[in-house]
Order: C-alpha cells, then structure tokens, then sequence
C-alpha cells in the first residue's frame, strides 16, 4: 500500500507530492553518486552551492510547504504522506519505481513517528510559543542522521504565536540544504504573511462523502453501512467520522447535541441546554485528563526522583518542573473543553442545514436522517429566513469562544437566539 493511499479524496495534490518526491529523491541520488573521489582520482571542483530558488525552480521540489485545507480533509495525513515519501529507500527506486511504497523502512517509520529524522510536531494546549520554536530551529539546522531528508512536520501552523512564528520566519527563509519544512494549517490567513510567501502552498479540499466511507471500511474494518453514515453525518471529516463510527460515547453526546434545538421553547429551556454542553465539554476535558495527566505526573515524580517508595516528597529545586507540568495539563484541559464544544457546535450547525434544505427543496441528502422527524418538525415550525439567523448564531458562538468569552456565557446566548430566530 502506497503512503498516499490514506490521502482521501485529494487525487490533484498527491500527484504533485509524488512528482515532488520523485526529483527530491534524483537530488539526493545524485549528491551520494558525487559524494567523494576514488582512490587516485582527484576531487571534482566545488560545485556553487545551490539556493532554495534554484532547487525550486529546476525541479517540483522545494524546502517549505504550506498545507491548507478544512478541519477533517487531511492536511496532516498528506504531510506525512510526503514525509515519509522522502524518506523512502525502497530498492524499487532504482528500478524506475516512485517514492513512497509504505513498505520499506524509511516509510514504515514515518508513518508511525519514529523515524530518526521526521519531527512530528502537534500541540495540545491553545497555542506553540517562542521557547518550542527555537527547539524546532536548533532541530533543522542539523544533518539527517540517517535518513535522506530532515523533515519537519508542523501539524497546527496557525498556533504559532507572533514571537514564534517571527523566530520561525529564518529557519524557512535560510534553510539548511536537507532540511523541508511542511506546516499545515486550516487557511493561508492563519500564518504569517512573510512565512507563507516563503512556501509552497497546497490547499486540500473536504473529500466527498463516498470516499470517507469508503476509508473507513478498508483502513478500519468499519462495516459499510455504519461507515456511510458516519461519513454523511459530518459531511466527510474524516477524523470525526472515524471517532463517530468507533465509539459508543461520541455518538451518545452527538445524539444530545441534535436534541438541543426542540429545546429551546422558553428561557428555562435555553439554559438548561447550555449548562449540559458545557457539562459534556467539561468530561471530555476529564476523561482525558483521567488518561494521561496521572501517567505524566508519576512519570516526572519518578524522573525527578521521588517515585513509589521515595516517601513521595520531591527533591529539593524540582518544584518548578512540576508546576510547569500542571499549566500544561490546565491549558490542555482548557483546549480539550473548546475542542469538545466547537464539534457540538458545528453537529449543530448540520441540523439547521438539513432544515435548511428542507426548506428551500433542496435536492441533498440529510446529513443526520436519524432526526429525520425533528428536521421536519422544525422545518415546518420556521422559516428559511429563521434558520438562517440560528445558523448566523451558532457560528457567533463559536466565534465568540475563539476570543475567549466565557464558555456558558457564550452557549447561553447562542442557545437564547436559536429560540428568538
């Protein structure tokens, strides 16, 4: 199975990823066929070293790449797609074979994060400061230790602060010569202007429904049917399709999500509503603190010498450490509530579609037909004009959460004018 093979629906860019690797795996080839002299020969002049221009213009490869595209479309899939394509050292090559057969080493150890020069970088916290940055540049400046390419991977581009992302600013611009830095990020306008001037962009779009579905029955083992449904209800995210096809809970709170709008007939209604999504955020951010904030915490009490039997008190100067580790794990858990709500948010925008549709004949399939009733219900209770103010709502709140108003006082006032409309 190729590595592009996981990259659904986006036929146009992996045929320029392959192409791309295909001349970076020629420069490679060619710079270890002229590594050095046989005995008795004498060395070649120094060739001009060649700048990120020249490599860009004479062949499909360049040292920064900028993936863009909606939340769920594979942004980062196609980025370590093409990672592990440059790292690829299947013997096939050589035979006229592309980069990039998922099989080899170099492939296999990209895919899964462990290869010694592909850097994976994803935050969970609300933002990528100064301080990670610069470990990121120290990293780049560096040779490949073994593989063909140094490779950096940097998953959530748009979380970069200002500082960050000016520290980060040299790095693309003056690159080292076997370093290719991909960063990925919903929009072109969530990164720097003078970062993504200095990077080749590819813009990836939602994959239809049918191959979502199609993914999940190959890659997961998901039957057909569920693997449809999953993949109609958030309209080919693929992430969430997945997690909405293997887990009992995220169903559970998707189906209280789609209940909320025949909810909302009075006041009382309307903050009672709001107080349970922010309550089902809230034990999202729980249940993941429950998963991995203990194993982080007794892994640095034990690294720090005060483990099981030690009496548990920490040696004297670690205190820092461990305040350090708990902003995280606050900021994780805060992260994780507006995750868990910005997905409520956007289940609930998918209903007032469907109303939508209804209302205006569309010729679309629903994307939740499990409320079928409701949507009709609704539909015929409004107008096209109202659902269009309690979709203009839904998107304020999560606008309104992006800027950091208070959780419930965001939802409270969503769900208030979902009931006005």
């Amino acid at each position: 199975m190729a590595v592009w093979d996981d990259v659904v629906g986006q036929d146009r860019l992996t045929a320029q990823l392959a192409a791309a690797a295909r001349d970076a795996d020629a420069l490679v080839t060619a710079e270890h066929a002229g590594a050095g002299p046989r005995a008795g020969e004498q060395p070649d002049p120094e060739p001009e070293p060649q700048t990120s221009a020249d490599r860009s213009s004479a062949s499909q490869m360049t040292h920064a790449w900028l993936f863009t595209g909606p939340p769920g479309s594979g942004r980062s899939t196609a980025a370590r797609a093409f990672a592990a394509a440059l790292q690829c050292v299947s013997p096939d090559r050589a035979l006229g074979g592309a980069p990039g057969c998922g099989f080899c080493d170099g492939c296999h150890t990209s895919l899964v994060g462990t290869h010694a020069d592909v850097e994976i970088v994803r935050t969970d916290v609300l933002s990528i400061g100064v301080k990670e940055t610069r470990d990121l540049v120290r990293r780049s400046s560096l040779s490949p230790a073994g593989g063909r390419w140094q490779v950096i991977v940097l998953e959530d581009a748009d979380r970069l602060t200002e500082g960050a992302g000016n520290v980060l600013l040299k790095a693309v611009e003056e690159p080292a010569p076997r370093t290719v830095w991909l960063l990925c990020a919903p929009s072109v306008e969530d990164v720097l202007p003078t970062i993504r001037s200095r990077c080749r962009h590819l813009s990836l779009r939602t994959p239809p429904v049918a191959a979502v579905a199609d993914v999940l029955v190959r890659r997961d083992g998901i039957e057909p049917e569920a693997a449809d449904r999953a993949a109609r209800a958030t309209q080919g995210h693929i992430g969430r399709a997945r997690r909405l096809a293997t887990d009992e809970r995220a169903r559970a709170r998707r189906a209280a999500v789609l209940k909320l709008p025949l909810r909302t007939d009075d006041i009382g209604g309307c903050l009672k509503a709001a107080q349970e999504l922010i309550d089902a955020a809230g034990e999202d951010a729980k249940q993941v603190a429950e998963d991995v904030d203990t194993k982080e915490t007794e892994e640095l009490r034990a690294a720090l010498g005060a483990a099981a039997g030690t009496g548990g008190r920490l040696p004297r100067g670690t205190a820092g450490a461990m305040k350090e580790l708990q902003d995280k794990q606050k900021r994780r858990s805060t992260r994780t509530q507006r995750d868990s709500l910005d997905l409520a948010l956007v289940d609930l925008t998918s209903f007032y579609r469907d109303v939508l549709a209804l209302q205006m004949g569309a010729s679309v399939p629903l994307a939740n037909d499990e409320v079928r009733d409701s949507i009709h219900r609704i539909a015929g209770s409004s107008t096209p004009e109202r659902t269009l103010r309690r979709i203009e709502a839904v998107i304020a709140c999560r606008e309104a959460l992006d800027r950091n108003v208070a959780p419930l006082l965001a939802v409270e006032a969503m769900a208030v004018a979902l009931r006005a409309g």
